[in-house]
């Protein structure tokens, strides 16, 4: 019960910190949800989405949460962020950016016979499953969705590296989806990672590191900036390197 209370405690302080910081006025609003592709390195501001922040003077707030999944049932620890789906808040969004998905296919089926995860987080034509029904919610309430895909191990003893094939399926289907609406974008991770580059991981090989935020950072801000002119202010991305 102590643990359970501590997680609790410690989730609302991430979700608390991420409402505070919510940036600049002049850029595009956008709201980040995930799991620690983009929470890596919040507390130390080198996260993703503090590095987006400044590349386009963005006003953002980060929902994304460590250890998040889009398919996770326990309640209180879920409204407070390990439910992606209750990452969602209502606003005046220009963008959503979207990611997840890995732990539910690590941590959820081991990337092993993965098949029914993988349909309940989206179909394999893209429209039925959490992540259509959120880009959904999303686009109903007038913002762009940007997908964000998953990110591939650098090829050199990672912990998951036999989940390749899981992300491949996983990319292809949120490209699917993309395909459907012109107001939803893919953002494919998969050449990013040179093989054998361990630069743009954690020592752990799976998340990223803060090289590897500021990378997907700068993806992320071109391609809100090619969508909707919203120029790019910063190179740097801010943030600690």
């Amino acid at each position: 019960m102590l643990t359970r209370l501590l997680t609790a405690l410690f989730l609302l302080s991430v979700t608390q910190a991420g409402l505070a910081h919510a940036g600049g006025q002049n850029g595009p609003r956008v709201l980040m949800m995930g799991d620690s592709l983009f929470a890596m390195h919040k507390l130390a501001g080198g996260s993703v989405g503090t590095r987006l922040r400044a590349a386009l003077d963005a006003h953002l707030v980060d929902n994304s949460v460590g250890g998040a999944r889009f398919l996770y049932r326990l309640p209180i620890s879920g409204a407070l962020g390990l439910n992606i789906a209750k990452q969602y808040r209502r606003g005046d969004w220009d963008w959503v950016v979207l990611g997840g998905g890995g732990n539910d296919l690590w941590l959820g089926c081991g990337c092993n016979r993965c098949e029914r995860k993988m349909d309940q987080m989206i179909s394999e034509d893209g429209r039925r499953g959490v992540i259509p029904g959120l880009a959904s919610r999303a686009r109903h309430d007038g913002a762009q969705v940007l997908l964000v895909g998953y990110m591939r191990t650098p090829g050199n003893g990672s912990p998951i590296e036999h989940c390749a094939d899981e992300g491949d399926m996983l990319d292809a289907r949120l490209a699917r989806l993309a395909g459907l609406d012109g107001g939803v974008h893919f953002l494919s991770l998969a050449d990013m990672v040179p093989h054998g580059d361990l630069s743009y991981h954690a020592m752990d090989r799976i998340h990223p590191s803060f090289k590897g935020s500021r990378a997907i950072a700068h993806r992320i801000a071109r391609l809100i900036a090619a969508e909707s002119g919203a120029p790019v202010v910063s190179r740097g991305a801010g943030g600690a390197d």
